[in-house]
Formats: C-alpha cells, sequence, structure tokens
C-alpha cells in the first residue's frame, strides 16, 4: 500500500484549509489508506488547547484532532522550530499523541512517504 503524508500549513481558523486538511486525513483513515498528518508553520496552531473559534462561525478544530485515533492515525507529527516561533506552550496541547520534529527529520518524513497532499 501507498504511503500518504498530508501537511497542513494554515492557522485554525480564518479559511477553511486546516479543516479541509483534517477531513482529507480522516477520509483517507476511513478507507484505511497509509497517511500522517505533519503540522507546520501556522499548522502548529491546530494543536492549542482551549482554541476560541469565533461562535457561529468555525467550530474547534480540537474534536477532528482527535477522533484521529480512533481512524487508525496514531501519531500526528508538528515541526518543533514552528512551533517555537509561534511561542506556542507544548504543555498545553489538545492532543497528547504528538512527534516534534526538527528541519531534517520533516525532510525524512517527506521522504519516506510516496504521495504528499499539502494544505
Amino acid at each position: 500500500m501507498k504511503s500518504l503524508l498530508c501537511i497542513s500549513r494554515h492557522s485554525p481558523y480564518g479559511t477553511a484549509i486546516a479543516r479541509e486538511a483534517l477531513e482529507a486525513v480522516l477520509a483517507a483513515a476511513a478507507f484505511e489508506q497509509n497517511i500522517a498528518l505533519l503540522l507546520m508553520d501556522d499548522g502548529v496552531w491546530q494543536l492549542k488547547d482551549q482554541q476560541q473559534p469565533i461562535a457561529g462561525i468555525q467550530k474547534s478544530l480540537a474534536r477532528n484532532l482527535n477522533a484521529l485515533e480512533m481512524f487508525g492515525v496514531d501519531t500526528v507529527y508538528a515541526h518543533q522550530p514552528s512551533a517555537q516561533k509561534r511561542g506556542l506552550n507544548t504543555a498545553e496541547l489538545c492532543i497528547e499523541s504528538i512527534e516534534w520534529l526538527d528541519d531534517d527529520q520533516v525532510r525524512q518524513l517527506i521522504s519516506n512517504h510516496d504521495h504528499l497532499l499539502s494544505f
């Protein structure tokens, strides 16, 4: 089976891009595809606990992130330099199973997958 890596680089709110990336991951996982999720750049904000979306306009993505494990996506990868640059407190995250990667590890992760989706 071919492997698929989804890279999400957008913040959770303001556009639908982050939600669409998560929905793509959930859909692929529901069809038992070998898929992984990597959060980079502003995409690391999706991990923040106690997200405050605008009421009535967008819902928190935390529920979707927590559903990943139920669909067989056991690990979410996140770019450590992106989190550090944004001052994201890694003690206040909405999910626990995160593997933090540096730049070299991200390059290796990308090269280890057959296909790439970038949002």
